[in-house]
């Protein structure tokens, strides 16, 4: 087994002509590698991949299972796209939307933190180890990241997929208000569902909290990113940034850790119907 790659959360490794994932209890936020582990966040990911590739009916490259936090994968030349998908007026698109990145919203709608959209909107962005991008159709061809074809593909499969995704977790009780899709293409360059889905990948929120307007207590790692806003390492990310540098990671506070740790695991048990 030779490893290809370390990622930010995962470790990916070349098997017998397959991919496996090992996903670890690391954890990222805004772009950077955080350096306390969240306990059983590798399992939990692997197991959110593992239902929602198993739930979702369309067509993905996952083999199988293998042990808590490893999951066997088909190798796919991956597309340089990231589809995003946003449900509710939250995050950064809530953060750089003005009227004419109103990706063809109504031109009398009146965007509500939190709010939830009048239809699912296709953000794309690019795909970087750094930081990812926002583009639309007319970048992402002229880019040649994809054809018109594609792009046009990726948009409809990554809007369906969230509207299935919504239904599903709404009988559980829970919002998805945004979600980050991966495809590549098979050994038939067919393009399919890739990499994994958990709460790295999406927003989630329960319904009985939900208040328009306000901020959400979020059941994704949303609650990490708000505690490195509150001790001001967003702020320093940002002021770095514009010398081309990073800060070095503040270790995370264990009541912190172990609150995303409870709140990921409650969210997988509810939603898949499984005890872990």
């Amino acid at each position: 087994m030779k490893l290809i790659r370390k990622g930010k959360v995962k470790d990916i490794y070349e098997l017998d002509g397959d991919i496996l994932f090992h996903f670890s209890d690391r954890v990222s936020a805004f772009d950077v590698k955080m350096v306390t582990p969240i306990p059983r966040k590798g399992e939990v990911l692997c197991r959110f991949g593992e239902f929602w590739f198993n739930a979702l009916g369309t067509p993905h490259h996952m083999l199988r299972v293998q042990d808590k936090d490893r999951m066997v994968v088909k190798k796919l030349k991956m597309v340089p796209v990231e589809c995003v998908v946003r449900g509710y007026f939250y995050g950064s698109f809530a953060d750089r939307y003005t009227d004419h990145l109103g990706k063809g919203l109504p031109a009398d709608y009146k965007p509500v933190m939190a709010g939830k959209l009048p239809r699912p909107i296709f953000d794309p962005t690019t795909k970087s180890e750094e930081h990812d991008l926002p583009i639309d159709k007319k970048q992402a061809i002229q880019m040649g990241l994809v054809s018109e074809k594609d792009y046009d593909f990726l948009e409809k499969t990554s809007i369906a997929l969230y509207e299935r995704m919504s239904a599903i977790v709404e009988e559980a009780g829970f919002i998805i208000a945004d979600v980050k899709f991966e495809f590549g293409r098979d050994e038939t360059g067919r393009i399919v569902l890739g990499d994994s889905l958990g709460p790295d990948e999406y927003r989630l929120w329960l319904k009985a909290d939900y208040q328009p307007g306000k901020v959400q207590k979020a059941y994704d790692k949303q609650l990490l990113r708000d505690w490195l806003i509150k001790i001001g390492f967003k702020a320093e990310i940002d002021r770095l940034a514009k010398e081309g540098r990073k800060p070095e990671p503040p270790t995370v506070a264990p009541e912190i850790a172990a609150e995303l740790s409870r709140r990921y695991i409650l969210a997988y048990e509810r939603i898949s119907g499984c005890t872990l």
